[in-house]
């Protein structure tokens, strides 16, 4: 066996192997079970949850001219024998809570 075939080889295997993992690094997203349990972390602070619901696959989202891949949420809490309801949008990639607002039943 030739040493410098050896020696490309592993050097061309060890680049390859780097160039793959940061592709699959940049790609992965943050599991949306665990947004969702951040979320209502947050929400218990100031009260009990009733009910909490996310989309499981990321979307595209545009937020001041910034282009996110986002999953959609949202949470249900009783506050005075009243029902609350809160949706959220956060970023798949981070996990970051991009917005929050109650929700409103257009009838």
């Amino acid at each position: 066996m030739n040493w410098k075939s050896f020696i490309l080889g592993a050097s061309i295997g060890l680049v390859g192997g780097y160039a793959v993992r940061e592709a699959i690094s940049q790609k992965a997203h943050v599991p949306a079970e665990k947004v969702l349990q951040n979320m209502k972390n947050q929400f218990k602070q100031n009260g009990p949850i009733s009910g909490s619901w996310i989309q499981m696959v990321a979307e595209p989202y545009k937020k001041n001219q910034l282009n996110y891949s986002i999953y959609r949420g949202g949470i249900t809490r009783t506050v005075n024998g009243e029902n609350e309801q809160y949706e959220f949008i956060a970023d798949a990639s981070t996990g970051t809570i991009l917005d929050v607002y109650p929700f409103t039943s257009k009838i």
